[in-house]
This record gives structure tokens, sequence and C-alpha cells, in this order.
């Protein structure tokens, strides 16, 4: 049974990801529910896999999409797979560690030198600043953000134009700390400002005077 810091297991493997541009989003959440199952087995050498549990615990579909990315995971050295062809044995599972006794996670990035070691700390340090974005390059960057979400161009010209007249600060004293999540703020009060008008513009035309004179012209 294998000794696994769970902290800094995960801490050092979503640091890889944030590096790994051949991941997808299917690859993180098959990986994670790999990492629950191997949570569950408290943390073995090695486990079986029952195909279905894996695809619902990972919210996998398809069945060659598991079996894809099960290989390639595999294949990027995040874990050892041995597949049975026996539905009633299930597949075996190998969890590579990212973490070792000495404090320190298993960098596979660096090509051709194997597993090098690098400070876990550093990893850590990497992860953070990876969520840091304090404010955009220029507007174009903002017009980019709001077209790949599907918002209009209006939006993101007022957008950037409010936070740059105040400095990308919020109310001109904090500094921001990641503007795409402020963007998706700003989006979504502007979604429930259009419903509360829209709610206001339909009472409006739903009141009706009791002593109206219809021998008035319309």
């Amino acid at each position: 049974m294998a000794e696994v810091n769970y902290i800094k297991h995960l801490n050092a493997v979503f640091s890889q990801f944030s590096k790994d541009n051949r991941l997808n989003p299917t690859h993180i959440s098959l990986y994670l529910a790999f990492f629950q199952i191997w949570n569950y087995n408290r943390f073995r050498d090695s486990f079986h896999v029952n195909r279905d549990d894996v695809m619902k615990l990972s919210k996998i579909g398809s069945k060659s999409t598991y079996h894809r990315c099960t290989k390639e995971l595999h294949h990027y050295k995040y874990l050892i797979y041995e597949p049975s062809h026996n539905p009633f044995k299930g597949s075996i599972i190998k969890m590579l560690k990212f973490e070792t006794t000495s404090g320190q996670a298993l960098d596979l990035a660096v090509p051709n030198q194997g597993q090098a070691l690098v400070p876990s700390n550093k990893h850590i340090q990497t992860m953070k600043n990876s969520y840091k974005l304090p404010k955009p390059k220029n507007e174009n960057e903002v017009l980019d953000f709001f077209k790949k979400e599907s918002w209009t161009k209006l939006e993101a010209q007022k957008f950037y134009n409010h936070y740059q007249a105040i400095g990308w600060k919020i109310g001109g004293k904090i500094k921001i700390e990641n503007w795409h999540a402020l963007a998706r703020n700003w989006i979504l009060k502007s979604e429930e400002l259009k419903t509360e008008k829209q709610v206001f513009q339909n009472q409006d035309n739903l009141h009706t005077v009791r002593n109206k004179n219809y021998n008035q012209p319309l």
C-alpha cells in the first residue's frame, strides 16, 4: 500500500495539467475518477476498475472516448493501464505518484530527461499564478474573450471602457484577481437587469384603469 500525501499529490498533478497542452477536460475528469477510486482503495499500488463505474463517475458517455483517454493518460505517464478484456475481472490501474517522501513532485513535462524532480512549493506557486489575471493586455483581448463566450461586442466594449477608466480595480481600490471571472459577473448582472426590465414592462402593459371611458377614441 502506497503512502500518498493527498494534498501534495493533487497540487502537483493540477500544476502538471495546466502545463500539458495535450489534455482536454475529459482527460482531467477521467483522471479524477481514477484518483477517487484509488482513494477508496486506500492508495494501493494497483487496483481493479469497472469501466461502467468509471464512466459514470467521470461523466463520460462514450466507450471509445473512455478507452482512448485512458490509453492516452497511460501514454502521457499519468498512470499505468493494464486492460483485461474481461468484463468480469476488470482492468488494472496503477497511479503514478506526483509527490515523493522528500516533498518533491514529479515534473513529466521535461523532455528527454525521464522524470525530473521539482520542489512541490514551486508547483503550488505556479498553479496559483496561473489563476491570476489582473487585467487584459488590450481591448482586443477582451473582444476575443467575449466573442469566444458568445457575448456581444457592445458588452465587451462597455466592460473594457468601464474598468479601463477605474484602473482595473473593483470600486477603484481593490485589485482584480481574475478579469475573466469579473467579465462573467458583468454578463450575469447585465442579464439580470434585462430580465427585471422585461418584467417591469410586462407589468406596466397589463396595468389597466378600472374606470376607463370607452367612449374616448383609441
